[in-house]
């Protein structure tokens, strides 16, 4: 199983980034697929997740507005477009997957993490 992120770097604040994650060695469509991140002495926090199936998505408050998950089956890939970047939101972003079927469900997997971080 591997879950490999790319698109992190350095921003300016307002500014913008779009982070891939592409799954590998599992089936994606049956696994909801989510980013976390997690600051210098802060725990990890859900930033966003779609579902195995119809797609639904959540997103944390505080970048409601602001971010778009989405994912594409096909390619077994999972993205997030954030805009309007604030220096809070810097971070180690993780992706995520968690088994939604019976036979997945106690399967849970992530990502090395990308660095986001977002000047002042």
């Amino acid at each position: 199983v591997q879950l490999v992120e790319s698109g992190g770097g350095l921003v300016q604040t307002g500014g913008s980034l779009r982070l891939s994650c592409a799954a590998s060695g599992f089936t994606f469509s049956r696994y909801v697929m989510s980013w976390y991140r997690q600051a210098p002495g802060k725990e990890r926090e859900l930033v966003a997740d779609i579902t195995s199936s119809s797609g639904a998505t959540i997103y944390a408050e505080s970048v409601k507005g602001r971010t778009t998950i989405s994912r594409d089956n096909a390619k077994n890939t999972v993205s997030l477009q954030m805009n309007s970047l604030k220096p809070e939101d810097s971070a180690v972003y993780y992706c995520n997957a968690k088994g939604s079927t019976y036979l997945t469900m106690r399967n849970n997997y992530w990502g090395q993490g990308t660095q986001v971080t977002v000047s002042s």
